[in-house]
């Protein structure tokens, strides 16, 4: 399985951007998909996850309301939509699978790097 995470770049604050997470290796609707981002000099932190099919989705409190994630199983992607962004945002994001719809993730892409100025 490979994972492979673009769409990063440098926005201003208040923009919107798209990432994508590129699935290849299997069957992508077998695999919950997540999205983590690591911030410079802080832990990596999950900010949503999405199951096989789409119709279960998890934010993290501190970006409920302001991202979306989606997933398109003919596609083999998913996608994090990002609203409202701060320069808090500021990050390396990447993209995790796992079969089931718990514990620890087993794939990783490489991410793609937000900056947002102020």
């Amino acid at each position: 399985v490979q994972l492979q995470a673009s769409g990063g770049g440098l926005v201003q604050s208040g923009d919107s951007l798209r990432l994508s997470c590129t699935f290849s290796g299997g069957d992508f609707s077998d695999y919950w998909l997540a999205w983590f981002r690591q911030a410079p000099g802080m832990q990596r932190e999950r900010v949503a996850d999405i199951s096989w099919k789409g119709g279960l989705t998890w934010y993290s409190d501190y970006l409920k309301g302001r991202i979306t994630i989606s997933r398109d199983n003919a596609m083999n992607t998913a996608y994090l939509r990002m609203d409202s962004l701060k320069p808090e945002d500021t990050a390396v994001y990447f993209c995790a699978s796992r079969l089931s719809d718990h514990g620890q993730y087993d794939y990783w892409g490489q991410g793609t790097l937000v900056t947002v100025s102020s």
